[in-house]
């Protein structure tokens, strides 16, 4: 089975993406802010990281580029969740190493396909 961190602050975000990724068939790990989802990048090891750009204690941004840094967590792929559908806020994502970007509110379809499009490679 499949691992996915999510990295969201947002309790009602956070619960239905959960279970409808659970529904998939994707484990699915949480973390609450942006400190905790470095750790459980690195503690979990999941095949993919959500992660959420406006998170409390670091951001989504400076989370990303702290598991893009890290030897033991540098090749999970990570999709940015992000509220601000802004075109320098896809630039930003991937300047800071995001591999993915997608909008809220989340279409699950769309980001169904753009999360097995990394797990099948």
């Amino acid at each position: 089975m499949q691992k996915i961190l999510l990295v969201e602050d947002n309790e009602m975000n956070r619960d239905m993406l959960s279970r409808r990724l659970e529904r998939r068939g994707y484990q699915v790990v949480m973390a609450f802010d942006g400190a905790q989802g470095v750790a459980m990048a690195e503690a979990e090891s999941p095949d993919l990281i959500l992660m959420d750009m406006s998170l409390p204690v670091i951001d989504g941004w400076e989370a990303t580029r702290r598991v893009k840094a890290n030897d033991a967590t540098k090749a999970i792929p990570v999709i940015a969740l992000t509220a601000h559908a802004m075109s320098d806020d896809r630039e930003k994502a991937m300047q800071a190493g995001c591999d993915e970007y997608d909008t809220k509110p989340i279409e699950l379809e769309r980001l169904l396909s753009k999360i097995e499009a990394f797990l099948k490679k």
